[in-house]
């Protein structure tokens, strides 16, 4: 179902795909848009125990594109250093692939964006939760649940 990855040397370990998962602020979520089209676009993420999760607004092109097809990829890149002289750039990212979901259950909801506050704004957490409530009823929550990355060895690692 997943190709292997081609440079096995440049695998990461387990415990340096969810470093990078951890620290890194932003990426770039793939989902199948109109006609089939590919859509990526660039959202802020946390990530916890297997999952990534988001917010946007409860309208628009992702939510249109999650609702026909669940399956996701969403890329996070750590490093992007040009080396000029040897005509090569030396990347390290994070690719996984899963399946997303709009969060719909208010603990689910709370628990994501939690995550998010604890992750953007950990001095803040009490206005974290202010700002929560006040935006309740403007804010989708989506989970997506990694199956693979493409920086281990090519298998389910979450259940």
């Amino acid at each position: 179902m997943f190709r292997d990855l081609r440079r096995k040397r440049q695998l990461l370990s387990e415990a340096a795909t969810i470093a990078i998962l951890n620290t890194c602020t932003s990426g770039v979520l793939a989902l199948t848009g109109d006609d089939e089209y590919p859509y990526a676009v660039p959202l802020s993420y946390a990530y916890m125990d297997g999952r990534l999760f988001f917010h946007f607004a409860r309208a628009g092109h992702k939510i249109d594109a999650i609702a026909r097809n669940d399956k996701a990829s969403f890329c996070v890149i750590a490093q992007d250093e040009v080396i000029e002289k040897t005509f090569t750039t030396h990347f390290r990212s994070v690719i996984v692939f899963g399946k997303i979901r709009i969060l719909l259950e208010d603990n689910e909801r709370r628990y994501a964006l939690q995550c998010l506050v604890e992750k953007y704004s950990p001095h803040f957490v009490a206005e974290g939760q202010q700002e929560m409530q006040r935006e309740w009823s403007r804010v989708c929550v989506a989970e997506l649940k990694i199956l693979i990355t493409t920086e281990t060895q090519p298998r389910q690692i979450y259940p």
